[in-house]
């Protein structure tokens, strides 16, 4: 019989973390976007910018609550912990600020800037494994081997209510809120969230967002017991965990009212939305409450919902990919083909034929001779970005019209 949530965080223990780790964290923003409140059909979205938190993202709070609160033996000896990036930045800021040496073990998939940001913090990051689940594994052995304590990135009651006080101040800072929408991992946010938002008012929603390809937390609720993925396949690695464990099992399945699933295209379009309409930038992770929104994943009209944007630590190169990926699924990007006579003096043609529509050439460069392309002209593939499918059309014929460009293929949408 799993514990029960009040077993293991109340809203007492959010608010004593609150007073914890007050001069420590940010208190974030919340943003209220009409822009999104427009596409949605809500009343008003508030959007939580935990982005703009210290280490990029929540898990500070989690990390030093938990850290903080260690006897000092254990201080002394140091601790581990596993992650795919932000809980390793969260425990080594903690580890700086309380002076314990860290050890952070990351999966071969953690992006290279939130390796080199908690490097910078003064941890010792150790790559080990393809997944997640891989690095936990060895991250545990090293707590055995060597005395650490290990610091769990989410099944941690410390963490869980430091977690909490992003609930606390949304109850805050919005307290007309009928809806939160939250990420879901390993379920840490959530649960600390749930638990301070529910205490105030019951009547809140809370609904946990997961990607398609590691959608566990769904089924592990609907079978009541914990279900684990055997594989696992998102491009939002901050939340590609095989399962729920089972303290936030326990407070989940108490305190949080559904949990809906977004594609990795649906998220790339929220990453691309807040850069473009609220101007932040967003881990994929991060946008995934703002997919749901979007795409009708959950039904908020005319309700007033807060998103939490939980992170925004990802390359910029992946950001622009992001970015790309979701003007494609909006119909705002084409990828054309063309043949150019007088390579490259053709290239003001074809940037005057793009421009000159009110387009923005995103890309363009000499591409790779394939069979079929003429022996007399040059093969060059372009990238566009406009404003709708029929924007693209108008900028591609176009282009297949100037004086020796031909459109030979694209992609639209």
């Amino acid at each position: 019989m799993p514990e029960s949530a009040d077993a293991v965080v109340t809203a007492a223990d959010v608010a004593a973390a609150r007073e914890r780790i007050d001069d420590v964290v940010h208190e974030t923003p919340l943003d209220v976007s009409t822009t999104f409140a427009d596409l949605s059909g809500a009343a008003s979205v508030g959007l939580k910018l935990e982005n703009m938190q210290r280490t990029g993202s929540f898990k500070i709070r989690g990390a030093y609550n938990a850290m903080a609160t260690l006897p000092e033996e254990a201080k002394a000896r140091g601790v581990v912990a596993a992650s795919a990036g932000n809980h390793a930045q969260g425990v080594a800021l903690a580890g700086k600020l309380l002076d314990i040496d860290t050890t952070i073990v990351v999966p071969e998939v953690t992006p290279a800037a939130k390796i080199t940001a908690t490097r910078g913090y003064g941890a010792e990051v150790l790559v080990e494994g393809d997944i997640y689940e891989d690095s936990y594994e060895y991250a545990l052995e090293l707590a055995d081997e060597e005395g650490y304590e290990f610091v769990h990135p989410f099944d941690d009651a410390g963490v869980i209510a430091g977690q909490g006080t992003v609930g606390a101040e949304i109850r805050d800072q919005y307290p007309e809120v009928d809806t939160v929408l939250v990420s879901i991992g390993g379920g840490g946010l959530i649960s600390g969230v749930s638990t301070a938002l529910k205490a105030h008012d019951p009547d809140v929603r809370v609904v946990g967002v997961q990607p398609e390809g590691a959608a566990h937390a769904k089924p592990s609720l609907e079978r009541d017991e914990i279900h684990r993925l055997s594989d696992i396949d998102t491009a939002a690695e901050g939340i590609a965990d095989a399962r729920l464990l089972e303290k936030t099992f326990a407070v989940l399945r108490e305190r949080v009212d559904d949990v809906v699933s977004v594609s990795d295209g649906e998220m790339a379009v929220a990453v691309t939305l807040l850069a473009e309409r609220a101007k932040t930038v967003a881990e994929t992770a991060g946008a995934a409450p703002v997919a749901a929104l979007l795409s009708g994943a959950v039904d908020a009209t005319d309700e007033h919902v807060a998103c939490i944007v939980s992170g925004g630590n990802v390359d910029l190169t992946e950001h622009a990919e992001l970015t790309r990926t979701g003007l494609l699924e909006l119909d705002r990007y084409a990828e054309a083909r063309l043949h150019v006579e007088d390579w490259p003096a053709a290239l003001g043609r074809v940037a005057d034929a793009v421009s000159d529509r009110g387009a923005g050439l995103d890309a363009v460069e000499r591409a790779d001779r394939t069979v079929g392309d003429p022996p007399n002209r040059t093969p060059v593939a372009v990238g566009v970005e406009g404003t709708g499918p029929d924007h693209l059309r108008e900028v591609l014929a176009s282009l297949d019209d100037a004086e020796g460009i031909s459109v030979a293929s694209h992609t639209l949408g």
